[in-house]
Order: structure tokens, then C-alpha cells, then sequence
């Protein structure tokens, strides 16, 4: 099954300040084309750090946009999304995932999340595979990885990402900002993840590149 990733960038690379600041790196008509690609997929990825530190929606929102709403999968180790949080108060309309390596909390069941447990890996983390194989099982064949870093670099590192659809913003941040890819391990330059650039545009000031896996 497909997957797409994602990425929203300074120039090197970084999607935050240090202090974690950043709304918006990239202008308004590169959200629109994010909202789109959205739109694409049968459902949209992220980790559970930016479910808790952002809060979203990861909705379509298009202007007179009434197609239909790709599913939210939150990769939550020890299901520590909350009743109260955006993705889990609209569960009931949109379907919502979480996918877990712990006993199901009944909380977010009544909320009308649906737990997805898998195996385990790591420090408890789940084990990435087995996470496309439970949402093809699910119906959902192209999944939108979203984000942050630490979930990027663990799809990247597990050979899952067929496409990246990279947006830059003309900026630079720094060292000390948040990477756009967390750490891959990578000790010779044969071993990093390999891409063919496919398209290059402009979306406002910013450029979109996209990629397709090697």
C-alpha cells in the first residue's frame, strides 16, 4: 500500500524553532496544496507528540470542499490522547485511530476512537509494518504521514515511504531547531533512504518538491 510523507520545512530543514514555535513556517497557498493532498489519501498519520502538542483536526478544509473526510490515525504507544482532544470529540463523525501497544482504554472507545492494537518494537513503540498492514486491514491503502520528525525518520528508516511530498519555506532557522527527520542511523551514504525528484514548483514563496522512492 502507499504511503506519502509529508514534510513542511525551512530551508534546512527544520519545522520548529527551538521554543517549538511553528505556525506557520510555510504561506497559505502551500497549506491549501497540503489540504489536497489530504484529500487523496484514505487516511492522514501523525504521532502522538504533535496530537498533544498541536491539537488538530487533520481535516480537508478547502474552501466549498464536501467530499469526504480521510480518516486520523494517531500512532499512540500508551494511548495518551484524551477524550477531550479535536480528533477524539469528532470521532463519532470522522473515523479516528489510535494505534496501541497497550490494553484499550475504554475512554476513548466510548468516544468513539477505534483502538488498533500491534506489536511492539523498541521502547514499546509500534512496530511500523505491522501498523500499514492493520490499516489496509481497516481500508485504508494510502496513508498521508503528517508528522513530526521522530515519525518521519521511523518510516524512512523502516523503507515505508513510496513518495515524499516536501514544502519549503524561504527561511532558515538553524542547528538548534527542530529537525524535519529525526535521527536515521545512517552510517554510510549507501545506506540513506534514496529518492527520484519528480516535480519541482512554486506554491507562493514557497517551493513544493515531490519525490518518488528509488
Amino acid at each position: 500500500m502507499p504511503v506519502t510523507l509529508k514534510l513542511a520545512t525551512s530551508l534546512d530543514g527544520r519545522i520548529a524553532t527551538a521554543a517549538g514555535e511553528s505556525r506557520w513556517i510555510t504561506g497559505e497557498p502551500a497549506r491549501r496544496a497540503v489540504h489536497q493532498l489530504r484529500a487523496d489519501h484514505d487516511a492522514v498519520l501523525v504521532g502522538i507528540e504533535t496530537a498533544l502538542a498541536d491539537d488538530p483536526e487533520l481535516t480537508v478544509r478547502l474552501p466549498g470542499w464536501n467530499g469526504r473526510q480521510p480518516a486520523r490515525v494517531v500512532l499512540d504507544s500508551r494511548q495518551r490522547l484524551t477524550p477531550e482532544c479535536k480528533l477524539a470529540k469528532t470521532a463519532r463523525e470522522i473515523s479516528t485511530y489510535v494505534v496501541t501497544t497497550t490494553p484499550p482504554k475504554p475512554e476513548l472507545a466510548e468516544a468513539g476512537v477505534r483502538i488498533v492494537g500491534v506489536r511492539a518494537v523498541g521502547d514499546d513503540r509500534p512496530e511500523l509494518k505491522t501498523v500499514v498492514q492493520a490499516l489496509a486491514a481497516e481500508g485504508l491503502s494510502r496513508i498521508f504521514v503528517e508528522g513530526g520528525g521522530q515519525v518521519a525518520a521511523s518510516f524512512l528508516r523502516c523503507g515505508l515511504v513510496d513518495q515524499l511530498e516536501w514544502f519549503r519555506a524561504p527561511i532558515v532557522i538553524g542547528g538548534e531547531g527542530r529537525p524535519g527527520v529525526g535521527a536515521l542511523a545512517v552510517a554510510a551514504l549507501v545506506d540513506a533512504p534514496h529518492f527520484r525528484r519528480v516535480e519541482v514548483r512554486e506554491v507562493g514563496d514557497d517551493l513544493w518538491e515531490r519525490y518518488e522512492r528509488v
